[in-house]
């Protein structure tokens, strides 16, 4: 355990969804405590602020989890902000982290970096082979550039710096907002909303987007977190996929947030909605091979997550009223 704590780490990006979840896994492997900062600390858009911060900090480690992220909305409607905003982000961080001679970099991407007709399962090797979906193509775009700066640091400088690539990741301090957040946060989301909003016995109709045939591979972040930091002690570089293996239609999770909300109400679908890519099955078979496996069931996931959303709900509430 000595070996672990003695490692600086800073988590950019701590407060998020897979940050947060970083901060956990580092706590349950018994490591320091990590450096953390607030965006009003330290604005990553900032190059000076983040080239002094490194050079006061000096991190050994670096998770980068920090960037603009959302769902088929934001992404389609704030394209400038998506591209440019995440570019700064990446330069200016692995910039820093070149310049501090950090030892270690765990870059966090994303799925929706490969092409939108990709074979499936879908390879690492895939990666630039074809076009992209196009409503999220600003962000893909970015997500590469990330890549490509730390496969440069490796081939260049020499570095031991590897990106990871996760599926669509859910649980706590996900963003439930109904107009910017991802999939299956927006379903908790609308489920319970109209579950408390029914009328007469009868929870409320819920309106969803596209036809619901679309394909998805979901994955509990502290299953994500705990595969960036094995791979991180482990030494390796490169690009690795991680994924949960199994994927299921927006229509059939639809069904299973609705059973765990308890909603018994009507459901529509909007076809006049994008569906996004029609399938994203990552092929995870280079992480599993180096022993890591994912621990926690969707259903299980999804049951955590709603009580953590509710939880957080009720605080927020309680905070309001006081």
């Amino acid at each position: 355990m000595s070996g672990r704590v003695a490692r600086r780490c800073f988590v950019a990006g701590h407060r998020g969804l897979v940050g947060s979840a970083i901060v956990r896994a580092l706590k349950t492997a018994g490591y320091d405590e990590p450096v953390v900062r607030s965006r009003s600390e330290l604005d990553l858009l900032e190059q000076s602020a983040v080239r002094r911060f490194f050079d006061d900090e000096r991190p050994d480690v670096v998770f980068f989890a920090a960037a603009k992220v959302g769902g088929i909305n934001a992404n389609n409607s704030y394209r400038w902000d998506f591209i440019y905003e995440n570019l700064l982000i990446q330069t200016n961080v692995l910039g820093a982290a070149l310049a501090a001679g950090v030892d270690r970099v765990v870059f966090f991407g994303s799925s929706c970096i490969y092409p939108r007709l990709a074979p499936q399962p879908i390879k690492e090797e895939y990666l630039l082979t074809g076009p992209l979906e196009d409503t999220n193509e600003p962000y893909a775009i970015a997500k590469i550039a990330g890549v490509k700066l730390v496969e440069a640091a490796n081939s260049q400088f020499g570095t031991r710096w590897l990106s990871l690539m996760p599926t669509n990741l859910y649980g706590p301090n996900d963003n439930f907002d109904l107009l910017n957040s991802h999939v299956l946060p927006a379903l908790i989301r609308k489920f319970h909303d109209a579950k408390r909003g029914g009328q007469s016995g009868r929870d409320a109709l819920v309106t969803l987007w596209g036809h619901g045939t679309a394909r998805r591979e979901f994955l509990h972040v502290d299953d994500a977190a705990n595969a960036a930091l094995a791979l991180m002690e482990s030494g390796a570089t490169g690009l690795f996929n991680v994924g949960s293996g199994e994927d299921l239609t927006i229509r059939e999770l639809a069904g299973i947030v609705a059973g765990v909300v308890s909603h018994d109400g009507p459901v529509e679908w909007d076809a006049s909605k994008p569906d996004g890519t029609p399938q994203k099955l990552l092929d995870s078979s280079l992480i599993r091979a180096t022993g890591w496996t994912p621990r926690i069931s969707l259903d299980e996931g999804i049951r955590s997550t709603y009580a953590w959303f509710t939880e957080a709900q009720e605080s927020r509430l309680a905070r309001l009223a006081s």
